[in-house]
């Protein structure tokens, strides 16, 4: 199996924990705003540069790190973030690493081998092995780390998954064909607990409506305390791109300030 040469390369961060107020169970993670994918990694995908500028534009969430980030400096109490620095294109490393993922159907597990148009991405059987060692790995030990430090210090962590996705259904999704909400909310049945979903539907009843599990469903809790640890909170907030940028991959509308808002009201409602 082709194995592209992938140590992690000189330069920003993988990933950043910023953080916020001493007391705060809440950590936003913002793991899919960013385009960058170091050199190394670049070398095992196939699509030249210009097919690549598109495909980053179908499958980042643009600007939803600085949703959280205006979220967070208007929260009255300020929220953990932790942000990935890395496109989803490196890995994504909210998939399963192995045969649990189900998009593994669709050639994107934790390492992606096709395009969001199911075109090809890496050679079929590229090994995800370096892949997974040098970045998702790492990066899923310091979620944990991160969910841990907010357990010591609060006796609890309060995981908000912040999201985007197109208007429009691509085909790589397995679930396109339901409702596409202005806000889409993910729940886990262990981890999302009612009074959370309850808070959340409030925060973003005035950004056009709120869905259930639709098109995208779960939420993300580091694999240590999935389905295992009740302090454990989490939810996903999947925001419609039409209603914050320009689709694909443009500008920030004005949409942008309603929904930080919101965040940061729901941040400031989560339950004791």
């Amino acid at each position: 199996m082709p194995s592209p040469p992938v140590p992690p390369a000189p330069g920003p961060a993988p990933f950043a924990l910023l953080p916020g107020a001493p007391g705060s169970p809440v950590l936003l993670h913002v793991p899919h705003a960013a385009r960058r994918v170091p050199p190394g990694v670049r070398e095992g995908i196939v699509l030249d540069d210009g097919a690549l500028a598109r495909e980053l534009d179908h499958l980042t969430d643009a600007h939803t790190d600085r949703i959280a980030a205006e979220a967070a400096a208007l929260a009255g109490r300020t929220p953990w973030r932790f942000v990935n620095g890395l496109s989803r294109l490196v890995v994504d490393p909210e998939r399963f690493p192995d045969e649990r993922e189900e998009m593994l159907a669709a050639g994107m597990g934790a390492v992606y081998t096709r395009t969001s148009h199911r075109e090809a991405l890496r050679a079929a059987d590229t090994d995800p092995g370096p892949l997974i060692e040098a970045y998702f790995r790492p990066y899923a030990r310091a979620v944990a780390d991160a969910v841990a430090e907010r357990l010591a210090a609060t006796g609890r962590a309060v995981i908000i998954d912040v999201h985007s996705y197109p208007t429009a259904a691509l085909p790589y999704e397995l679930h396109g064909d339901g409702p596409r909400p202005p806000v889409c909310l993910g729940t886990d049945p262990f981890h999302t607990p009612p009074a959370l979903l309850a808070a959340a539907r409030e925060a973003f009843a005035g950004c056009g409506g709120t869905g259930l599990d639709s098109p995208f469903a779960g939420t993300y809790v580091p694999l240590a305390y999935y389905g295992s640890d009740p302090r454990v909170s989490a939810l996903m907030v999947e925001i419609r791109r039409d209603t914050y940028m320009d689709e694909p991959g443009g500008a920030a509308t004005e949409g942008l300030a309603r929904l930080a808002g919101a965040l940061a009201a729901l941040v400031d409602a989560v339950p004791e």
